[in-house]
């Protein structure tokens, strides 16, 4: 694994408002640790509330492009530094979503359900109401009419994030069985047929769970014919860049894959990884 190139195509620094990284030190640390690249991918959701009402996860692009396009130039002999985008996904903002960067600068797009009618399933309050398998369900039917009607992203981001945040601790650890997996079959051929892909996210294992999305997904994925597959840490802080991505390449290899996808230009280069 030694000879591998890898990268980390999911980083957020202190444009995301759930993060205070300086993105120089997140460049000088992924050099430390001898990466091939990384991509910035800073958080935009349209309409995110908290539970109090206020707004949050509002990117301010020129500035965003402003201070980290410099540092994609600066760094360029060391490293490979793309600039992309964490895409809060959702229908009733689906116009909005596909006229984003109209000047075209942005190198990558992660698409990602952070909202589920209305509230993130990170707070308790999403769970109230529902059922540990409803609560599920419903947030696979928002990403089933979300791939369907939006298409200005380039990979599915942390495809079941739903799992990190079940109120039930055992189902937590290992929710395969509890996964509505006819529903993800039909949301992976869209996202297939689209021409798309997906990530394996690594910030799962931090919190002492599993790697984004979990094997039954992944394998899932993989038996459809997917290929174009990222890897990222989703780190928030500097330390976190690289998180275990050399294990995640090791379980991609073991799937079957034989390419990790690294985008720039919005296009995809295929790098082996085994």
């Amino acid at each position: 694994m030694s000879q591998l190139k890898i990268y980390d195509y999911h980083i957020h620094t202190l444009f995301s408002d759930d993060s205070q990284a300086d993105p120089e030190a997140e460049i000088k640390n992924a050099i430390e640790l001898g990466l091939s690249g990384m991509c910035f991918t800073d958080h935009n959701d349209f309409g995110y509330t908290r539970p109090d009402g206020s707004e949050h996860f509002t990117l301010d692009l020129k500035n965003y492009l402003e201070t980290l396009l410099p540092l994609k130039e600066k760094y360029s002999d060391k490293i490979k530094v793309c600039v992309g985008l964490e895409q809060g996904l959702t229908v009733p903002a689906a116009e909005l979503i596909e006229n984003f960067d109209p000047d075209k600068k942005l190198d990558f797009i992660i698409g990602s359900t952070h909202v589920v009618d209305g509230i993130d399933p990170y707070f308790d309050v999403y769970w109230e109401d529902k059922t540990v398998k409803d609560g599920i369900n419903r947030y696979f039917e928002n990403i089933y009419d979300e791939v369907r009607a939006i298409d200005n992203f380039d990979i599915y981001g942390h495809l079941d994030y739903i799992c990190r945040y079940i109120p039930d601790e055992k189902i937590k650890k290992d929710p395969r069985d509890h996964l509505p997996m006819d529903l993800i079959s039909e949301i992976l051929k869209i996202i297939i047929d689209k021409g798309k892909g997906i990530e394996l996210n690594t910030a799962g294992i931090r919190r002492g769970l599993f790697a984004n999305p979990c094997d039954r997904i992944l394998n899932e994925y993989y038996r459809l014919g997917g290929e174009i597959i990222t890897a990222g840490s989703d780190a928030h802080y500097p330390e976190h860049v690289g998180y275990d991505l050399k294990n995640a390449y090791k379980t991609l290899a073991s799937t079957g894959f034989k390419y990790i996808a690294v985008f720039s230009d919005r296009k995809p280069e295929f790098v082996p990884i085994c």
